[in-house]
C-alpha cells in the first residue's frame, strides 16, 4: 500500500484484506477530493448515510427469478450503491486524519452510518418477501394464499427486527469497541477511538439550553452506544479499570502488559473483522441475487451470532487471565 494511504489509517492491523488492498485506496482518492473541495468529513458520513439508506429502493425488488433481467440489474444497482455508502464511510474517516478535522460528533456518526443504512434495506427486503415468496412457500409446501403471506411476512419481520437489532446491531458495535481496544494498548490515548460511558454521559450533562437539539440526541445514543459496549465486556472493563487504577493513562502501561493483550488480541481482530461490512454484506449481495433474502436474516442470527459469541468468550477470557496474573504479579 502507498506510504501516503497508510498514514491515513487507525492501524493496517485492524483492516480486513479488501479494505487494506482496495477500499482504502480507493477511499484515498475520494478523501483527497473532498480535501481539496473543502467538504467536512461529517459532511461525507451523512452523504453516506443518505446513499446506503436510498439503496434500499432497489433492494426491494426481487432479481433474476421474479423480475428477470431488469430485476437483476435492480439489485446490482443496490449493491453497488450499498458498496459506495461504504467507500464514503471509510473515506470520512481518512479526510479526517488527512485534514485534522476530527469531531466528537463525527465519531457519533461513523458508529451510526451501517444502523442507518440497513434499517431501510431490512424493511425493504421485509416488503420484498411479501411480493416474492414463491421459493420459499414451496419449500415448506404452503399454499400462496392471503392469510399464509400476512403469517409469513409477520414472522419474516420478526427476523429482520432479531437480525437487525440483535444481528448487526450488536455485532457491529462489539466489532467496533474491539477495534478501539486494540488501538488502545498499541497505540495509546491519542491513536484509538476508544469512549467510555462515564465521558460520555459528562458530555450530555454539560450541555446547555443552548446546545441544539440533534447534537443533544446524538449524544444521548452515543452515551447508550458505549453503555452497550460495556455491559458485553466486564471481564474487558475489570481490566481497563485495573489498569487505569495502577498506571493511570495508556501511554503509561508497561510495554509488556501492553504486549501481552496485543498478542492475545490480534489473532481475534482478524475473526472480528468478519463482523464488519464486507463479509456481511457479502452474503446480503449472494442471497438477494439468488431471490432468498429471507436467509441472509437467518443467517445472521445463527451463523454470525455464533461468530460474534465465540469472539466475546475468546476476548473475555483472555482478559480475565491478563486481570488475574496483574492481581498476583
Amino acid at each position: 500500500m502507498n506510504e501516503k494511504v497508510s498514514q491515513t489509517l487507525k492501524s493496517a492491523e485492524t483492516e480486513d484484506w479488501l479494505d487494506y488492498h482496495v477500499v482504502r485506496p480507493f477511499s484515498y482518492l475520494w478523501a483527497l477530493l473532498f480535501a481539496r473541495l473543502g467538504i467536512h468529513p461529517n459532511t461525507v458520513t451523512i452523504l453516506s448515510m443518505i446513499i446506503g439508506a436510498g439503496s434500499c429502493l432497489w433492494f426491494a425488488h426481487g432479481s433474476y427469478y421474479y423480475e428477470g433481467v431488469q430485476g437483476l440489474l435492480f439489485n446490482i444497482v443496490a449493491i453497488l450503491l450499498l458498496c459506495l455508502a461504504d467507500v464514503l464511510d471509510c473515506t470520512d474517516g481518512q479526510l479526517a486524519r488527512m485534514t485534522g478535522k476530527k469531531s466528537r460528533l463525527g465519531r457519533i456518526l461513523d458508529g451510526m452510518a451501517g444502523f442507518t443504512w440497513f434499517i431501510p434495506i431490512y424493511l425493504a427486503l421485509v416488503y420484498r418477501f411479501y411480493l416474492h415468496h414463491d421459493l420459499e412457500f414451496g419449500w415448506l409446501g404452503l399454499d400462496d394464499t392471503s392469510q399464509n403471506v400476512l403469517i409469513a411476512t409477520a414472522v419474516v419481520l420478526v427476523a429482520a427486527v432479531i437480525s437487525g437489532f440483535a444481528g448487526i446491531s450488536g455485532q457491529q458495535r462489539l466489532a467496533d469497541y474491539y477495534i478501539q481496544v486494540h488501538l488502545y494498548f498499541l497505540k495509546g490515548e491519542k491513536g484509538s477511538e476508544l469512549d467510555n460511558s462515564r465521558q460520555q454521559q459528562a458530555i450530555l450533562n454539560g450541555m446547555t439550553a443552548d446546545t441544539p437539539w440533534i447534537e443533544r440526541t446524538f449524544q444521548k445514543s452515543y452515551v447508550g452506544y458505549t453503555q452497550k459496549q460495556e455491559a458485553a465486556t466486564p471481564q474487558l472493563q475489570r481490566l481497563l479499570d485495573l489498569l487505569h487504577q495502577r498506571y493511570g493513562t495508556a501511554d503509561q502501561i508497561p510495554q509488556q502488559v501492553r504486549n501481552q493483550f496485543h498478542d492475545y488480541s490480534l489473532p481475534l481482530i482478524k475473526w472480528n473483522g468478519l463482523l464488519t461490512f464486507n463479509f456481511r454484506s457479502m452474503w446480503l449481495f449472494l442471497f438477494c441475487l439468488l431471490d432468498v433474502p429471507l436467509e441472509f436474516f437467518l443467517f445472521e442470527i445463527i451463523v454470525m451470532g455464533l461468530l460474534t459469541k465465540y469472539i466475546n468468550c475468546r476476548h473475555e477470557a483472555f482478559c480475565k487471565k491478563l486481570c488475574n496474573g496483574l492481581n498476583n504479579a
